[in-house]
């Protein structure tokens, strides 16, 4: 008897072990994160005057690094980054968005939720909600979904952000399904990789924000594939 109950003692000890350690290697993830300056931005979005002929860019900071209206010379081009934000914080926000009934949206969001471990699904599901969500609420808005860019690792600067390329690819390869879905597919993707599929060394300078000469390159595609029109 009393080497049944040791052994059962032992079994149990193990199945207890084997949870815990699977507990703690579990990736944690956070859906409530938002940037120092998040309120600030979105107060300040709200207060600006809109108009149904406004073209809004939509993202975090690779977004937010360049004046649109200056750089596409369309006064009715709208700066809506937000450096270090998340799906979460574009779903958070999107109705301010929305009730502005702009002509068009362009999306660029997911690269800090993979820095933060949120799941694939997760973001992906956030993308269609998005995209359903403008669709119920402005159904005149054209919205454009940009794939996610690539990251550069030799600069070593944003480290959480590196290492994880099979993420960017997988969900830009969901992004491009989302032509199905009646919105225009920006593929940035293939315009700024380099022939290791990095960030082109020469448009960034850090890895994975953009230089000027970067914001040129987008903005000469926008022009070339005829999404401003």
């Amino acid at each position: 008897m009393r080497r049944t109950s040791f052994y059962k003692c032992l079994i149990t000890f193990s199945l207890l072990f084997t949870v815990a350690t699977v507990n703690a290697q579990t990736v944690q993830w956070d859906s409530t994160y938002r940037p120092g300056k998040y309120v600030e931005l979105v107060k300040k979005f709200k207060d600006d005057p809109k108009s149904k002929k406004d073209i809004v860019f939509l993202g975090n900071s690779i977004t937010a690094g360049t004046d649109w209206a200056k750089l596409l010379d369309l006064p009715q081009a709208k700066n809506r980054g937000i450096s270090g934000d998340i799906t979460f914080g574009v779903l958070d926000r999107l109705q301010d968005v929305i009730d502005g009934k702009p002509s068009k949206v362009f999306i660029l969001i997911g690269i800090n939720d993979i820095s933060r471990n949120i799941p694939d699904s997760i973001i992906l599901r956030n993308y269609k909600l998005m995209v359903a969500r403008i669709r119920k609420g402005s159904k005149k808005t054209r919205i454009y979904f940009n794939t996610l860019l690539p990251v550069n690792s030799s600069f070593a600067k944003f480290k959480n952000h590196y290492g994880k390329d099979e993420h960017i690819i997988y969900l830009n390869e969901e992004i491009r399904k989302l032509n199905a879905k009646n919105v225009t597919v920006v593929d940035l993707y293939p315009v700024f990789s380099d022939q290791d599929k990095h960030l082109r060394a020469e448009l960034t300078k850090d890895g994975l924000h953009l230089i000027p000469a970067g914001y040129e390159v987008w903005s000469a595609f926008l022009k070339k594939s005829g999404y401003l029109k």
